[in-house]
């Protein structure tokens, strides 16, 4: 297997995941059948022109340290995706912690990439995690993807349920702890 690592990405380094930052949305607009503002922009109008428009808003995740980690997944020393952990109070529930984006580029899909990474992070943090994805027919990998994951991860103590959750709509939302779990 390739050389899989993932760092907390500081502030010198923000720009890899602000560059991997539209593919992410790319994606997503696939699954949520959404289209770009007329200048090309994943934004929900058109007040944004320009991706360096977009970076301001995103330098929250830089901001609050101790409170929001983005990680960057290299393989390889190639970039190769991110993650987005939130902690109170950039929650939608009672939880300790959320995943609140993640993102692994194609050419590293399929290769347990995304597994390796986010069970490296589940690792780092114990307690209540939710994380959340879009519930819909476009989006079965995904699903499928964090069915198998967090079953190998937790021994199938996790619990999955479609609703809708504040800021972001009606979502697919995992749950487990494993502070728990690796306590037993």
């Amino acid at each position: 297997m390739a050389k899989v690592s993932i760092q907390l990405c500081d502030y010198d380094n923000k720009f890899i995941i602000n560059n991997m930052y539209p593919l992410y949305l790319h994606d997503l607009a696939e699954i949520r059948n959404e289209h770009p503002n007329k200048y090309g922009i994943f934004e929900d109008n058109d007040s944004i022109k320009t991706l360096e428009e977009q970076i301001p808003i995103f330098n929250i995740w830089w901001d609050k340290k101790n409170i929001l980690f983005p990680y960057i997944i290299t393989v390889d020393g190639l970039a190769a995706g991110f993650i987005l952990v939130a902690t109170p109070p950039y929650l939608v529930d009672d939880s300790d912690f959320m995943i609140n984006e993640m993102f692994i580029m194609r050419s590293f899909r399929g290769n347990r990439v995304g597994e390796y990474a986010v069970t490296t992070i589940f690792n780092k943090y114990l307690g209540n995690w939710m994380l959340f994805t879009t519930p819909s027919d476009s989006n079965l990998k995904t699903i499928k993807f964090w069915r198998k994951t967090l079953s190998n991860y937790t021994n199938n103590q996790y619990t999955e349920e479609n609703k809708d959750i504040p800021q972001f709509g009606f979502s697919k939302v995992f749950k487990f702890n494993n502070k728990i779990m690796l306590n037993r």
